[in-house]
């Protein structure tokens, strides 16, 4: 009978070594910021928190991002890049229609966004791109630099403005009903009769009380089609 022991499969071999992890990379800190605000929130943004996240030391971070100031810069630079860009030479008022809308959308998707976007000086080149492209698109519909000037802010007044209404409006749109029902003893018909007779509308469901992004930008695009028009550039 053999002493030797039985053979097993795999005996004698090294151990696999572990699968290398993905080297860290400022598009990778930027990434993982990003998730983390949009989960969670800004407050909730740390470089310690951020670190965790990433399964890294915190000082590991500073190799791809100076500070926590920059990362928010890279943060909001990110989502601006990922804006549609409007072409010139296109019909302008659809290449604003659709920025405009691009714009709103990824707001809404990262809700933390909006308020440092038009809060800090972003230079970055995601958010030079949007400027230049929307700037030279109206340039080439015919407003002089001015004009394109003040047209670009006055949409983005409109974008960030119902978009940060939109995300803390304190009802959800299920609610608009049962909160006009609510209100309504607020508004006696004597002292406030035009209020009183809207929250009539949306109790009987003939208003849904839900405002509308694109009835805002058509008024803002008609507002600049005439300024057009009247300088004889339409």
């Amino acid at each position: 009978m053999s002493t030797h022991p039985p053979k097993i499969p795999g005996a004698g071999r090294a151990a696999a070594p572990p699968p290398a992890r993905t080297p860290l990379s400022r598009q990778k800190v930027v990434d993982a910021a990003i998730a983390l605000a949009d989960t969670a929130g800004m407050d909730a943004l740390s470089m310690r928190q951020l670190a965790q996240r990433l399964g890294v030391e915190a000082m590991s971070l500073y190799n791809h991002v100076p500070n926590k100031d920059a990362l928010i810069d890279a943060m909001v630079d990110d989502v601006a890049g990922r804006i549609a860009l409007p072409r010139p030479g296109q019909p302008w008022r659809a290449e604003m229609a659709q920025r405009a809308r691009s714009a709103h959308a990824l707001l809404l998707q990262h809700p933390w966004s909006p308020l440092p976007m038009i809060s800090r000086m972003n230079v970055g080149p995601g958010m030079l791109r949007y400027a230049d492209a929307t700037h030279g698109c109206l340039l080439a519909a015919g407003f002089d630099h001015a004009a394109a000037d003040h047209a670009r802010h006055a949409m983005d007044s409109h974008i960030h403005g119902f978009t940060l209404q939109e995300l803390h409006f304190p009802l959800d749109r299920s609610e608009y009903a049962s909160a006009a029902a609510a209100f309504l003893p607020m508004l006696p018909a004597d002292r406030y009769p035009h209020m009183h007779a809207l929250a009539g509308e949306v109790i009987a469901g003939r208003y849904n009380g839900v405002n509308d992004f694109d009835f805002g930008l058509q008024l803002v695009l008609d507002g600049l089609q005439r300024l057009l028009a009247a300088a004889g550039r339409d």
